[in-house]
């Protein structure tokens, strides 16, 4: 069964899922300096709800590939259109807007380009590596589609040597037919073990929206997958409905609920897990990474 709640209903937010409207100098200097680099972010594209928060802390998340996708998620806002080619001189930019920004942790993400051989691995790698010869002790952190199942596409990333691979399993595996047309719940696990098969080095993270229907048996299900593939770092965070022709908000999931799934994933295994109302991917991607350290050394 999938979610198939009228769309155009949007449920009035809680309290706890207040924000205030980005503003600040860092912030302005970051949106500036993202336009005249004519770089995309997820922050901006997906409209998170973090943007104001890490804009002013001097972080974003890049988009590569551009700003239109070839799948049509029920829950994404990026939108959807005519797609061009890759850009070239994409990594070069990205590369200096990092040393520009001062970062020591960046993620970098993309659209979905089925419409590509590789999918977009080439720009991926090409982009870890501009970054790592601007700024060699950044840490570079990528969050990749799934390449359609391409072992040949995830080894060319991998052959860049990421510090951390992301990929989203996004939801149960019974809710796909309506929040990730295209994709394959099976296909997302398979890629996730096969990062560990090929260099177990290479920690893999991967994380879920709550609140679009999924049940407690689904979730703990859910997380003892990605266990069994080797992910060691989870996010957990709230779906947001981000226009009335997205899925539905069917429950807002209290902090404290949040919290207990944190407790909950750690005993089970995970290494560090973020969990909140407004966890995203890449929601303090840096303090994530840091706290795996605890565990794997300071050489990770």
């Amino acid at each position: 069964m999938s979610v198939n709640r009228d769309h155009s209903q949007r449920s009035p937010k809680p309290p706890w899922l207040k924000r205030p409207i980005p503003s600040g100098a860092t912030c302005h200097q970051i949106q500036n300096l993202l336009n005249k680099s004519q770089l995309h972010t997820v922050c901006q594209e997906a409209r998170c709800p973090n943007l104001g928060e890490c804009f002013s802390h001097g972080t974003a998340t890049f988009l590569i590939l551009g700003d239109c996708c070839t799948r049509n998620c029920g829950f994404c806002a990026v939108a959807h259109g005519p797609l061009a080619p890759p850009d070239l001189e994409e990594p070069a930019r990205v590369a200096e807007a990092v040393k520009g920004m001062g970062l020591r942790h960046v993620v970098i993400t993309s659209v979905t380009r089925d419409d590509l051989p590789d999918g977009g691995a080439r720009q991926f790698a090409e982009t870890i590596r501009a970054i790592q010869e601007k700024t060699p002790d950044a840490r570079v952190e990528v969050l990749i589609p799934d390449f359609q199942g391409s072992l040949s596409a995830l080894k060319t990333v991998m052959d860049a040597q990421p510090h951390v691979l992301n990929h989203n399993i996004e939801t149960v595996p019974r809710l796909y037919p309506s929040v990730r047309p295209g994709a394959i719940y099976e296909r997302s696990l398979q890629l996730l073990m096969r990062v560990q098969n090929l260099d177990p080095s290479i920690p893999t993270k991967s994380g879920l929206m709550l609140g679009l229907g999924e049940t407690p048996r689904e979730i703990h299900q859910t997380l003892l997958d990605l266990l069994q593939v080797g992910c060691s770092l989870l996010t957990l965070g709230q779906y947001l409905q981000p226009s009335k022709e997205h899925l539905p908000v069917v429950r807002f999931i209290p902090p404290a609920e949040f919290e207990r799934w944190r407790d909950r994933a750690l005993q089970m295994g995970f290494m560090e897990v973020a969990s909140g109302p407004f966890v995203r991917s890449s929601y303090h991607a840096e303090e994530l990474f840091q706290n795996l350290d605890r565990f794997q050394g300071p050489n990770t």
